[in-house]
């Protein structure tokens, strides 16, 4: 449903039919009418689409109109046109459209009727975001348009089409289009004064760096044949100068880079305005549009045909996470690669001192900051995983999150079609909570032969199974007779809904990725639709309705319970289960073969079971499927410090994969960022001792006196995160603000910068004066502290299990010492 039609005009030059992939977009006034500017990137290059036909539009229901149309007209907002539409909200209510020409009087009249308690319904979609939506465009566009004149500044470097029409590529017709990528990254001095930029493409690695002609000819002498394109700055003007012509020759469509938007674009926005310089970045030579999350303070930039994607938001996204996602750790843990630099920790004073006396080895360690990052992206697909994501919910390739916009893209067109607008914020049934995903009570133990059966995609699967929807619960309220019935009192429609087969089409999707063994692509379907419960029980999604999100969570901890029940009464004992799997003991007379011959007869009869069920008690088919994951030859199912009871989210095991034995932790020291490494090291072996029926004392009294005398000092070190300002922390200062705070105290007096005002990362050790900081430790370790909260704390979670604990062990130990 198109709510405003596009007027048809003829024109005289011919329309162009093309294609292409979205990069940006973009809406703004332009002679007091609304403008959306759509870039792309065709099988031509870029090019850039003005659509100037459409109009901004809310809705208000038929009975506030005549209130609306008095507010208005005293505040003189010029309403194009007010149109009755076959719409109604959830709440069976007609609706009107309120058009408007430009962006400026969509925005007066909003917030006029806003102050006078006057509700308009999705007054919050952007108009370009609208244009695509309603026409179910996501990424890949299909289009026509006149070929507009270009100054000659601008000719043969991109397109520019007026009086378009657009329409979604069918997948079918879509073909590979392949953006050019650049990575940024800048070296400066701790004022802000630029060094250097680092600029890696596939066709162009190079340095821009500032040097006088001194520093040249001694470069050149000092390094005749150095194998690095630098290219020499007389000042920092000239390099933001040659930086904006390195731009406009290379014409990249995505920059890359680590941190590089709130760093490397922050600061070069400021050092552009220092000069009086425009950073005409964007591919129309504007400057970039800056945003600001206001209660995170991060920083968004929009330019004009070109995408900036930053590594560390990009990887969170994808579900990656590192104890630390600095360059130099991310790097190494999936490269194995580090940064070209001799003291990472001192890194800011080597950079100053290569600027003045070695900027060859600067502009070799600028590059290779570039490289590693544009490696990382290349590892890790994190390119084609923005694309893909982009074609599957028209979100923008440079969004960071985004489920609910990823949502309301699939949902609100197709809402549209069945004849409702979307609720507001706040219009779901309000008073109660739905539950989280429920996790059983454990039986703790150290266990032979324990099967995991896991629940594929439960969530999406009782979504599918249910027809849990929110148009659908709407109009099952309507029918109750016929309805599905849920939890909270829903019922929802056996036949109006959408979000089950968008997460069917998906599933589809997904399936087909594995087949193909595209990652990428697996990767971003399964966020999509693991997003979709989390945006339905979301107070800040329009959809919030704790009766959607109830019957989802509720119903899977019934399906939970209702297998626990089915599984145990073949005899087999299950003794523990979280959100979607379930943990069976079988019993100990069992090889890894009749384990796993067990397993998959679990699994047929699970799913047999739910099948039936689903049909007989709901008439529905189920879409429901457990699969048997994992079989530990060995587990650990610990108890909570000091009580008899088990853990929850907390175990251990032992899994053979490729024929090699597999220790797999979950929440326990070995997988946390604040233990040590020497727990993280004892934790590993000691288990793998136990798990493989091999005594343990000799080893416990050895990593003990070794710890004694100082053999595993580089292991001592805790590292975490200061989250706040150090001024912040005011009641409870924790041991690594303490570090942190006599850290600073003593750079400040040594004339040095000081290191942890303003959050970020510290590794420090306990001594006998407290916590010190590294680098900065001028007490003895306190080796006691270490064997009582580390060592005693990992051993005693298991050592019970065998009739043993780590006091029995040591004090015998320390009985011989004694003698």
């Amino acid at each position: 449903m198109q709510f405003s039609p596009e007027k048809v005009t003829t024109h005289a030059a011919p329309l162009i039919a093309n294609r292409g992939f979205l990069l940006t977009r973009s809406a703004r006034d332009r002679n007091d009418r609304l403008e959306i500017s759509l870039w792309l990137k065709t099988p031509q290059g870029p090019a850039q689409l003005l659509i100037n036909n459409e109009r901004a539009v809310f809705f208000v229901e038929q009975t506030s109109l005549a209130h609306a149309k008095s507010v208005l007209a005293q505040q003189q907002v010029n309403l194009d046109e007010i149109k009755a539409l076959p719409l109604k909200t959830f709440k069976q209510r007609p609706v009107f459209a309120l058009y408007f020409l430009s962006l400026r009087e969509f925005y007066q009249a909003r917030a006029a009727l806003h102050k006078q308690g006057i509700k308009c319904y999705e007054d919050d979609i952007r108009p370009d975001d609208r244009y695509l939506m309603e026409r179910f465009i996501t990424a890949d566009i299909t289009f026509a348009g006149q070929q507009a004149w270009l100054t000659p500044k601008f000719a043969g470097t991109f397109t520019r089409f007026e009086h378009v029409k657009c329409k979604r590529l069918d997948k079918s017709q879509q073909t590979d289009i392949k953006l050019s990528t650049v990575s940024l990254d800048i070296e400066c001095a701790m004022s802000g004064e630029l060094y250097s930029v680092g600029l890696y493409s596939e066709n162009c690695q190079q340095v821009l760096m500032i040097a006088s002609a001194t520093d040249i000819a001694r470069e050149q002498q000092a390094n005749p044949d150095a194998d690095i394109d630098i290219v020499w700055q007389a000042d920092e003007k000239q390099l933001l100068l040659s930086l904006l012509a390195w731009f406009q020759a290379h014409d990249p469509d995505i920059i890359i880079g680590w941190n590089v938007i709130n760093f490397d674009f922050s600061l070069l926005q400021k050092r552009f305005d220092l000069y009086g310089l425009t950073f005409a970045i964007g591919r129309d030579a504007q400057a970039p549009y800056w945003r600001k999350n206001k209660a995170s303070e991060q920083q968004f930039i929009d330019i004009n045909g070109r995408v900036v994607l930053d590594g560390i938001d990009l990887l969170k996204t994808a579900t990656y996470n590192f104890p630390s996602f600095s360059l130099d750790n991310v790097a190494n843990t999936l490269l194995g690669l580090g940064k070209k630099v001799t003291d990472v920790d001192n890194r800011i004073a080597e950079i100053n001192h290569n600027f003045h006396h070695d900027k060859t080895a600067l502009a070799r360690y600028n590059l290779e900051d570039c490289r590693l990052v544009l490696l990382i992206f290349q590892h890790t697909q994190l390119l084609e995983f923005a694309m893909l994501r982009a074609q599957l919910t028209g979100l923008a390739i440079d969004r960071i999150g985004g489920s609910v916009a990823a949502f309301t893209n699939l949902y609100l067109p197709k809402l549209h079609r069945s004849g409702y607008v979307a609720p507001n914020m706040g219009d779901g049934e309000q008073g109660f909570e739905s539950p989280g995903g429920f996790v059983m009570d454990s039986i703790p133990g150290l266990y032979k032969n324990v099967l995991v059966l896991d629940f594929k995609s439960l969530y999406p699967s009782i979504i599918r199974s249910f027809n849990i929807d929110p148009m659908g619960l709407i109009e099952g309220l309507k029918s109750p007779d016929t309805a599905i019935a849920g939890y909270d009192g829903a019922l929802f429609s056996r036949t109006a809904h959408f979000l089950p087969a968008i997460i069917t089409a998906l599933w589809q999707e997904r399936d087909k990725a594995k087949v193909e063994n595209n990652a990428a692509l697996s990767q971003a379907i399964k966020i999509i639709m693991n997003s979709f419960y989390g945006i339905l029980g979301s107070a800040g999604c329009r959809f919030f309705d704790p009766r959607l999100s109830g019957s989802i969570t509720k119903r899977s901890h019934s399906i939970l319970k209702t297998t626990k029940v089915w599984i145990e009464a073949k005899g087999y004992r299950v003794i523990y289960g979280d959100t979607d799997s379930i943990f069976v003991h079988i019993g100990d007379q069992h090889n890894g073969a009749s384990s796993r011959a067990l397993g998959k007869v679990l699994q047929d009869d699970i799913n047999h079971k739910w099948q039936q069920l689903l049909k007989t008690d709901y008439g529905i088919e189920s879409a429901l499927e457990i699969e048997f994951e994992t079989r530990f030859s060995k587990f650990l199912m610990p108890t909570i410090r000091g009580q008899d009871i088990g853990t929850k989210k907390r175990y251990a095991g032992l899994v053979e994969k490729g024929g090699e034995q597999q220790l797999i932790f979950k929440g326990l020291e070995s997988v946390r960022t604040d233990w040590t490494e020497l727990a993280k090291q004892f934790q590993r072996t000691l288990y793998l001792k136990i798990f493989n029926d091999e005594p343990v004392a000799d080893y416990i009294k050895a990593v003990v006196a070794d710890t004694l005398a100082g053999k595993h000092d580089q292991l001592l070190y805790y590292r975490k995160r200061l989250r706040r300002k150090l001024s912040d922390y005011v009641k409870n200062v924790p041991p690594h603000v303490r570090a942190a705070r006599l850290a600073d105290e003593i750079y400040q007096q040594q004339g040095k910068p000081q290191r942890y005002q303003n959050k970020g990362w510290i590794e420090y050790v306990m001594t006998t004066n407290g916590p010190q900081a590294k680098g900065c430790q001028s007490a003895a370790l306190d080796y006691q502290f270490y064997i009582d909260r580390q060592l005693m704390a990992v051993a005693d979670a298991i050592l019970p299990f065998i009739n043993s604990s780590f006091d029995e062990i040591t004090n015998s130990q320390m009985t011989l010492f004694d003698r």
